[in-house]
C-alpha cells in the first residue's frame, strides 16, 4: 500500500515515525509524499503543550478530507495525542479508524492492515515499551544528519510536564547497541549524529554497572573523528563534570550545551520540581565556559508559571542577559488539569505570560544579532545540508543545531556535496542566520 506519514513535535517523535517508517518499508510497502495518493495516512501526534495539541488535531482534520474525496481507506494517529487522552478521544475524533499510543507503535504492521485489533484505540503501558535496538528497520528522513535516541522515558516529576505519564521511566539503551546503530549510520553516510532522549544527561543512570554518558560518548567518538556528535535535551541536575571534560577531549564531539533550565528564579524553580537554583545556574554555566570558552549555550524557558512574580521575572531578564545564551527559546505555560501544577495557587494571567516571553525574545534577538557579527570574517567547518537553489546551499556549523537553531547559507561557485563538510569564510550576519563563501569547493575541514 502506499503510505503517508506526517511526524509532529520533537526529535524523539520523528525517530518513532523513522521507526515505524522503516518497518512499513521492510514489509513491502511504499512510503509516499503526497497524501492525496495514500491509501494509508499515519499522524503520529505530539500534546506535550495546548499549542502542540491544537496543531496535532488540525493536522488530523486537515488530513481526514483524503478519506472523504480521496483514496484514503484508513486513517491512524499514533503517539502522544492518545496516550494522554485516553479512549474518550475515538468518539471525540470519529474520523480516525484507529489510535495507538506511545507504546503501540510496534502494532503499526497490524494497525494499517485486516488484522483485528484489540480496540480502536490501543494503550499499552508506556513503562512496557521496549525500547528499539541497532537492528530495527528505521527509515532516516534527515539527510547527511540523523537523530539517534539513547534513552526512551523520563523518571523526573516536574511539575509542569506530562512526558513521563506518556512515556514512562527512564529506559536507556545499553552503550552496545547504541554504538552498533551508530555504526550503521556512519556507514549509511550520516555526517552527524544527534543524542536525544527526554533526560539526555541522565543517560546511564538506570543501567547497572558505572555506566553514563561520558563513557558514551567516549565509545561514539572513536566510530569516526570525520562524524560530529551532538547533545540535545539534557538537564542542569545530571550533566556531569566527567561529561562537560569529556566533550572538551574529543575534536568530533560538538561543544554545543542544550540545557533546558526553564526558569532562573529560585522560588519558581521549587515550585517546577527542579532541584537546583539560581546559583547552581551561574556556576554551572560559568564552568562549562572555563573549560570550553568556544562551548554554545542553548536553552528554553517557561513564563507565566504559576506564582511567577515580577521580582522572579525581572531575576530571569537578568540572567539572560548575563548568561547570553548563543541561542535560547521561550514558551508560555500551558496550563491542564492533568499537571501537578495545575493546581499551584496565584495563577498568572495569559497575557502577562505572552508579555513576558516577548520581552525575552527581543533581548534575545539582540544577544544573537551581537553574537552572530562576532563570527564575521571567522572560518568554520560546515556540514551541508541542502541546496535549494543553484549555487546556493543551507548548512550548519558545530554551533548551530538542526531545526532549532539558525543556518549557515553558502554561495558557491561550484557544485558542493550534500554531506560534506566544507571550511567556509562568515561573510555577513542576520539575526539568526550566518552568510558564508566556501575557502574551496572541495576542500574536505574534517572536526
Amino acid at each position: 500500500m502506499n503510505i503517508y506519514i506526517v511526524s509532529l513535535g520533537c526529535a524523539r517523535n520523528l525517530v518513532d515515525s523513522e521507526v515505524m517508517s522503516g518497518k512499513l518499508k521492510n514489509a513491502g510497502h511504499a512510503l509516499i509524499q503526497d497524501p492525496e495518493e495514500a491509501d494509508v495516512i499515519i499522524v503520529n501526534t505530539c500534546s506535550f503543550i495546548e499549542a502542540a495539541t491544537e496543531e496535532s488535531i488540525d493536522a488530523i482534520l486537515g488530513l481526514a478530507i483524503h478519506k472523504k474525496e480521496g483514496g484514503c481507506r484508513r486513517l491512524i494517529v499514533t503517539g502522544c495525542l492518545p496516550q494522554r487522552y485516553g479512549s474518550d478521544i475515538v468518539t471525540t475524533l470519529p474520523e480516525v479508524d484507529l489510535f495507538l499510543g506511545t507504546g503501540a507503535y510496534d502494532r503499526i504492521l497490524d494497525a494499517i492492515g485486516n488484522v483485528p485489533v484489540e480496540s480502536a484505540c490501543l494503550l499499552p503501558d508506556p513503562d512496557a515499551i521496549t525500547v528499539n535496538g541497532a537492528d530495527t528497520p528505521r527509515e532516516i528522513t534527515t539527510g547527511p544528519a540523523a537523530y539517534l535516541k539513547i534513552a526512551e522515558g523520563c523518571s523526573r516529576h516536574c511539575t509542569y510536564c506530562i512526558i513521563p505519564r506518556l512515556r514512562g521511566r527512564q529506559k536507556s539503551r545499553s552503550v552496545g547497541d547504541i554504538v552498533a546503530e551508530a555504526e550503521k549510520l556512519a556507514a549509511a553516510g550520516v555526517r552527524e549524529l544527534t543524542l536525544v532522549a527526554q533526560d539526555t544527561t541522565a543517560y546511564g543512570q538506570d543501567l547497572a554497572g558505572n555506566i553514563d554518558l561520558s563513557v558514551l560518548l567516549k565509545q561514539l567518538s572513536g566510530i569516526s573523528k570525520n562524524i560530529w556528535i551532538r547533545l540535545l535535551y539534557g538537564h542542569p541536575e545530571s550533566i556531569t563534570d566527567a561529561m562537560i571534560e569529556t566533550v572538551a577531549a574529543h575534536a568530533n564531539i560538538c561543544p554545543y550545551f542544550d540545557l533546558p533550565v526553564q526558569h532562573a528564579s529560585s522560588a519558581v524553580l521549587k515550585r517546577m520540581g527542579r532541584h537546583y537554583d539560581t546559583d547552581g545556574l551561574y556556576k554551572l554555566f560559568e564552568k562549562i565556559r572555563n573549560v570550553m570558552p568556544e562551548a554554545a549555550l542553548r536553552t528554553t524557558l517557561i513564563t507565566g508559571f504559576p506564582g511567577e512574580s515580577d521580582t522572579d521575572f525581572r531575576q530571569l531578564l537578568s540572567f539572560v542577559g548575563d548568561i547570553r545564551f548563543d541561542h535560547l527559546g521561550v514558551f508560555v505555560y500551558s496550563d491542564a488539569d492533568d499537571l501537578p501544577s495545575h493546581r499551584l495557587p496565584d495563577p498568572v494571567a495569559p497575557a502577562v505570560a505572552r508579555r513576558r516571553r516577548d520581552r525575552l525574545m527581543k533581548m534575545q534577538k539582540k544577544i544573537s544579532a551581537q553574537k552572530n557579527l562576532a563570527h564575521l570574517e571567522r572560518i568554520y567547518p560546515v556540514l551541508v545540508e541542502s541546496s535549494p537553489e543553484p549555487g546556493v546551499y543551507l548548512g550548519r556549523t558545530r554551533f548551530q543545531a538542526p531545526e532549532v537553531d539558525g543556518l549557515t547559507i553558502l554561495h558557491a561557485k561550484h557544485q558542493l556535496g550534500i554531506g560534506s563538510i566544507v571550511s567556509a569564510r562568515i561573510t555577513d550576519a542576520l539575526e539568526y542566520d550566518l552568510m558564508a563563501t566556501p575557502l574551496s569547493d572541495t576542500d574536505e575541514a574534517g572536526t
